[in-house]
């Protein structure tokens, strides 16, 4: 069966691919694992023991090491992981052994607006449905871990409210005085539920918890996911565990999960998911999938134990960061990187001319609605503005000592004469420069990029932090807003310069990396700025420490850790084919 992207839809192109899969087994057997090494789940899919693997092979990186970002993009999305995909494919094509490493998806944005974040046409991770809904329960586990810890706190001031000190001694208690109005920690769920961002539980008797405001944030907001992208192994999960701030005392006293005793119960949850999941790309390359996806307002970054493992079996790892180099690269650069000790060997940046054109000045484009003639029609004045947009982020990058390669993910709407103008540009800035159509062609249509990435690769780069944890938590984030966003500086609230002072007054948080949450929309905090804007400050109204995960995280403008659900979601086109039990409707 040809596979025809512009008349077929995704779930239709992986679920005529899926007839095609290679086992797990062969697979496995390619990588070099063995038994004992990986589990199956089923006959495509595998759990990787990581550990084992790295600990007999030394931890050793033998592989060319790749990350994918991009420039600030619409509501669509501009096919960060199709582009990642495509690349392993082209890779792959080349003879090259490969492997790609890419975030799980998120419910939320499944059933929302983006789809599940598996690639897109012939440049897609299958099988389709698995990823989408659940793969081997790792998200699922992150949001029993983080929700046992939510129980474990209401109950224990309830039983405080309810009780003396002599009862709580009775069953082995010391009373932790927790401040219900200084409660840190909130219910998860992995999906985009505005109506749940703030609520108040525990509405009724002296035996239904304790009342209190609470809320949600989406699961993969979560410090639990945080912990399970970073942690180098189970032992480490399991320290980083104890160490969450889920609440403070009446005094001021941090209460932990440690302190709540739930630690460990919380780790017996996420055993399984600390090992990446083993899949393939259409073309039968392996990708390993591990924690989730927001750059925005979490880390954004597939597993350090995922990338590790790949850059010890692989000759090339293609790796892929969250949202645009503003946000995702930017972790990657200054956080995951640290944390992993590996470093990058060559950076794609990901553009599309329908997100340049909307830089430019072209209509919103809004997810649900139908695109404006002027995205599919040759319009070479905004395109050339929207190259503003661009630019900054090829300075990113560049700012990291890395030359990017800047990649046009090609819509067969483009024309030769917009293709031309965004290489122009690029070129002139000092980055290689790729066409790739993996969408239309899967690994044929991204040779041209997977060659600028071999030879990226040859390239030395002097590739540097942006800034040491020597500095003080607040001269970090204001060289991160000047040096990286292109902003003025920082405007803290009363609340935010509080917390962050007290946060710099101790040394077990002075030094943890800054990990911001703001708008994906922008460099700015405001999603109606676009392009590259200019004379603006951010203003950050809370921060919040997460010390497992070991990261100061200031929540700049109006972002909302809990997303919303939009008018159009996806939700409303997935169905199930009760003849075959096959998911429709996937994208």
């Amino acid at each position: 069966m040809k596979l025809d992207p512009v008349k077929m839809k995704d779930w239709e192109i992986a679920e005529a691919a899926e007839e095609n899969l290679r086992p797990a087994a062969e697979l496995a057997a390619e990588l070099g694992l063995e038994d004992g090494e990986w589990d199956p789940y089923g006959k495509t899919l595998a759990k990787v023991d990581a550990v084992r693997v790295l600990k007999r092979l030394g931890g050793r990186k033998r592989a060319k090491y790749i990350d994918v970002t991009a420039i600030t993009p619409t509501a669509l999305g501009e096919g960060k992981t199709t582009t990642t995909l495509g690349l392993v494919e082209g890779l792959g094509r080349m003879g090259r052994k490969v492997v790609g490493c890419v975030r799980q998806p998120s419910g939320g944005p499944t059933f929302n607006i983006k789809g599940s974040a598996a690639g897109g046409g012939l440049a897609q991770v299958v099988p389709l449905t698995a990823l989408s809904l659940g793969l081997t329960g790792d998200i699922d586990a992150v949001t029993n871990a983080n929700n046992l810890a939510m129980v474990a706190l209401n109950s224990r001031m309830q039983h405080e409210r309810n009780h003396d000190d002599a009862w709580l001694a009775e069953r082995g208690l010391k009373r932790l005085d927790i401040d219900p109005a200084r409660v840190q920690m909130r219910w998860a769920m992995d999906f985009c539920a505005q109506g749940l961002r703030d609520i108040e539980i525990g509405r009724g008797g002296a035996l239904d918890g304790f009342r209190m405001d609470s809320g949600f944030y989406i699961t993969v907001a979560s410090e639990v996911m945080a912990i399970l992208a970073m942690a180098a192994d189970l032992a480490d999960l399991r320290a980083r565990l104890g160490r969450i701030v889920v609440a403070y005392s009446k005094s001021g006293r941090p209460v932990t999960t440690r302190d709540l005793e739930v630690d460990g119960a919380m780790c017996a949850l996420l055993v399984n998911a600390c090992k990446p999941t083993l899949m393939q790309s259409i073309e039968g390359q392996p990708v390993f999938v591990h924690a989730g996806p927001f750059a925005n307002i979490a880390i954004g970054q597939n597993s350090v134990v995922a990338d590790r493992l790949a850059c010890a079996l692989g000759d090339y790892v293609v790796t892929e960061s969250g949202f645009a180099a503003d946000m995702g690269f930017e972790k990657f650069w200054n956080i995951k990187c640290r944390c992993s000790g590996l470093k990058p060997d060559a950076v794609v940046l990901v553009a599309t001319v329908r997100a340049l054109k909307a830089h430019g000045g072209a209509p919103a484009v809004k997810a649900g609605l139908p695109l404006d003639p002027v995205y599919t029609t040759e319009n070479l004045d905004l395109l050339r503005k929207g190259c503003d947009n661009l630019l900054a982020h090829i300075d990113i990058i560049r700012r990291s000592g890395v030359q990017p390669v800047v990649c046009l993910n090609a819509f067969y709407t483009d024309t030769p004469a917009e293709r031309a103008l965004v290489r122009k540009i690029a070129e002139a800035a000092g980055a290689a420069f790729a066409v790739s159509d993996h969408w239309l062609k899967g690994g044929e249509g991204a040779l041209e990029l997977a060659q600028a990435v071999v030879d990226a690769c040859d390239r030395p780069n002097s590739f540097a932090f942006l800034s040491e944890p020597e500095e003080p938590l607040a001269a970090r984030a204001e060289k991160l807003v000047r040096e990286v966003y292109g902003g003025d500086g920082v405007d803290w609230s009363e609340t935010a310069r509080a917390k962050i002072e007290a946060l710099q007054a101790d040394p077990d948080t002075a030094r943890l990396p800054i990990c911001m949450a703001k708008t994906q929309y922008s460099l700015s905090h405001d999603p109606k700025l676009l392009g590259r804007p200019k004379g603006w400050r951010l203003p950050v109204r809370d921060v919040l420490v997460y010390k497992g995960a070991g990261l100061v995280v200031p929540v700049a403008g109006e972002i909302k850790l809990m997303p919303g659900t939009s008018a159009s979601p996806a939700y409303r086109r997935i169905d199930v084919d009760t003849s075959t039990g096959r998911v429709r409707g996937l994208y």
